[in-house]
């Protein structure tokens, strides 16, 4: 398991992906408060990058 988070915003989506894909964390909101970090900071930075968050599918697209 990763300490940090990748700051890369392309190895970042890919990193939250799979991390959500493989149940490590139940939401995206789990998996920030585990790494102490805002939900909506991260989504607003990778949607600088044309990424969005689809709740219902737990990935970031």
């Amino acid at each position: 398991m990763m300490d940090n988070l990748p700051q890369d915003p392309y190895i970042l989506v890919s990193s939250i992906n799979m991390q959500l894909r493989d149940n490590m964390y139940d939401s995206l909101e789990s998996l920030c408060n585990y790494f102490g970090k805002d939900i909506n900071e991260i989504k607003a930075f990778l949607k600088q990058y044309g990424f969005e968050y689809l709740e219902e599918q737990k990935q970031f697209r």
